[in-house]
């Protein structure tokens, strides 16, 4: 066997345990055929994967229906993960429930993943509407076709935005993707002045968000606050409110990072 054949199967072995993890995110409960089959490996491998999870205490089975589950504890690890930014949480949390009360609309928190270049989702305050716009937290989408992203790009320098602009190309994801790298840039260069950002079915069909960023000390965004709501029920005539409640929660956060100012006042 050569030096590389170990490494190789031990790369299979991890991709396999992950495949299994992904199965039961997305289906939440499966059998073992499913995740075997979603997993792309045999009953007796994923047998074995998933009985070793269940030993760690990363997933139950049901004892009836015999299905397997995620269980809290990976959670925990991704909590975890997000020790780091528990002061964001703690001061956006703030600004986003009074925006949820204020508006019953759904509110989303996201930051810059810079590896993958995309906006992830990290908090977020439910609609209290039954029709509405839903987020999954955790989830990444495009900086280029979000209100979040934008927000989060806007207030960056010029060198970075065309920098991540440039990793690829701008799809349109919905019926009003902008797709021009200059019409997004101008754009962002006027949201600077307005203090906020907004999309109109650019990233989903029927959805309508504005953002504005939460800046640190340098006044570089470091997370971005999102309202979203249906087309069909965004008020027009509202809408200087909703600016008006959007930019009050940006610059109450931003303080509280240790930002001096407003956000309109940010030179980069």
């Amino acid at each position: 066997m050569t030096e590389s054949q170990p490494k190789t199967e031990n790369v299979a072995a991890v991709l396999k345990v992950f495949a299994v993890l992904e199965t039961l995110v997305e289906h939440k409960r499966a059998s073992l055929g499913d995740i075997a089959h979603s997993a792309m490996t045999s009953k007796a491998t994923a047998h074995r994967l998933i009985q070793t999870m269940v030993d760690l205490g990363y997933v139950d089975q049901d004892p009836d229906t015999e299905r397997y589950e995620l269980t809290l504890k990976l959670f925990s690890l991704g909590a975890k993960s997000l020790s780091g930014q528990s002061d964001l949480l703690r001061v956006a949390d703030r600004v986003m429930g009074r925006l949820s009360r204020a508006t019953g609309e759904s509110i989303n928190l996201g930051v810059l993943d810079s590896r993958e270049n995309r906006v992830t989702y990290i908090h977020k305050y439910d609609s209290a509407y039954n029709l509405s716009m839903t987020s999954t937290l955790g989830l990444r989408n495009p900086l280029y076709s979000t209100s979040l992203g934008k927000a989060l790009l806007a207030w960056r320098d010029d060198d970075e935005i065309r920098e991540r602009l440039s990793r690829e190309p701008m799809v349109a994801w919905a019926p009003r993707t902008i797709t021009d790298p200059a019409v997004l840039t101008d754009q962002l260069h006027a949201a600077r002045s307005l203090g906020y950002v907004e999309e109109i079915e650019e990233s989903e069909a029927g959805v309508r968000c504005m953002a504005t960023p939460v800046l640190d000390h340098m006044g570089k965004s470091v997370a971005a606050i999102s309202i979203a709501f249906p087309l069909f029920r965004f008020d027009e005539a509202k809408k200087a409110d909703y600016i008006a409640l959007l930019r009050s929660a940006g610059d109450e956060a931003s303080a509280a990072m240790g930002f001096v100012g407003h956000l309109t006042e940010v030179v980069l």
